[in-house]
């Protein structure tokens, strides 16, 4: 999915609210697959202005009786995703299909769990930050270890890269892979 600037969506919101062009022709101006996310903005902006057309930086969190609120009222309605999403002032109607997903497989505790993982504890943070004090304290031979390593791997990189280049066929056929071929020779 394309990843679109607020720039550009409120642009196309403008250049359709000129009414010179439709949906579908803003989509073709602009090398737009589809004309959906067109209507989408224009929808949003109409109910939000320019600030729904605008990314956040958090994630909007939502109780589990407004999630119920939403899907009983788009069962009620028959109403679609983005226009019960306008109805309750949520900018990004694609929230609205998990919700739906987790409340038909698992009921209104589904709703409840909280996206992604629990968060660390005290206890689990102060390890962590110990041990990767630990790893970052490299002894002086281990350094040098790591170094000579690094090296030698540049100089059979290196190696490889000067034979390709002197013969780009030669060295393809030296090194190809034997693999058994899928396809059939055709018999005379």
């Amino acid at each position: 999915m394309t990843k679109y600037s607020e720039k550009f969506k409120l642009m196309l919101v403008r250049e359709y609210q000129e009414g010179k062009l439709g949906y579908k022709l803003l989509a073709e101006k602009y090398g737009m697959k589809d004309s959906t996310p067109i209507k989408r903005w224009v929808k949003i902006h109409e109910k939000f202005g320019a600030e729904g057309l605008i990314k956040k930086n958090h994630k909007e969190t939502y109780s589990t009786n407004f999630k119920l609120d939403v899907l009983r009222y788009m069962e009620r309605t028959g109403s679609s995703e983005m226009a019960t999403a306008l109805h309750f002032g949520i900018t990004n109607h694609s929230a609205i299909g998990p919700w739906k997903k987790a409340y038909l497989e698992g009921g209104a505790e589904a709703l409840e769990k909280p996206k992604g993982r629990p968060p660390m504890s005290n206890k689990a943070k102060n390890k962590k930050s110990k041990k990767t004090l630990e790893k970052k304290e490299l002894t002086n031979e281990q350094k040098l270890e790591r170094e000579n390593e690094l090296l030698r791997l540049e100089v059979a990189y290196l190696k490889k890269l000067r034979a390709f280049q002197m013969d780009p066929e030669g060295y393809l056929q030296k090194h190809k892979q034997r693999y058994p071929s899928n396809s059939k020779n055709p018999s005379n």
